[in-house]
């Protein structure tokens, strides 16, 4: 069950704004994915990973914002059908673009429709740091990254920042 740590894809690569390809059934060779996309998480550490971050350009994510940890959800193919009016802000990073986080508004409870681990279409409520994180992975599955999510002044001197940072 164990999987490996994988590098992440860094940015400006393109796969980060790539939406990634469905994922039919699933197989062995998926959960093994999905045991290196846990194994990848829980090294940073972080809540959640999506499969484009490690240049998997399936539509899988892992999400674990449980404080004990552990207690990973393994989704394919997941999508918002309910999102609350009501809403949160979390400061958000990617390890994708190191040293750099903004804080970002969504929606503080989200109902997401996924394939789990069994091959079971399954829906499930988030909340909270859980739903934060289900909807930044949602994000990547579709090549958006957490700053899109800002306003252009705010977005450029946070890419501003992160250049800088790199050097």
């Amino acid at each position: 069950m164990s999987g490996q740590n994988r590098p992440f894809v860094m940015w400006p690569d393109k796969r980060l704004r790539t939406p990634a390809a469905d994922v039919g059934a699933i197989t062995d060779d998926i959960r093994a994915i999905w045991n290196d996309m846990i194994a990848t998480m829980e090294a940073m550490p972080g809540v959640g990973l999506a499969a484009p971050q490690i240049g998997v350009m399936l539509r899988l994510a892992v999400v674990d914002a449980s404080d004990a940890r552990g207690q990973a959800i393994r989704m394919a193919n997941p999508e918002i059908i309910a999102a609350a009016t009501a809403l949160n802000d979390h400061e958000e990073a990617s390890p994708n673009l190191p040293g750099v986080w903004a804080r970002v508004t969504r929606p503080a409870t989200v109902t997401v429709a996924f394939t789990d681990h069994l091959g079971m279409r399954v829906r499930q409520e988030f909340t909270g740091l859980w739903a934060t994180s289900v909807q930044h992975q949602i994000d990547h599955l579709e090549g958006r990254m957490y700053f899109d999510r800002l306003s252009r002044l705010k977005r450029e001197m946070l890419l501003k920042r992160a250049t800088k940072g790199a050097r």
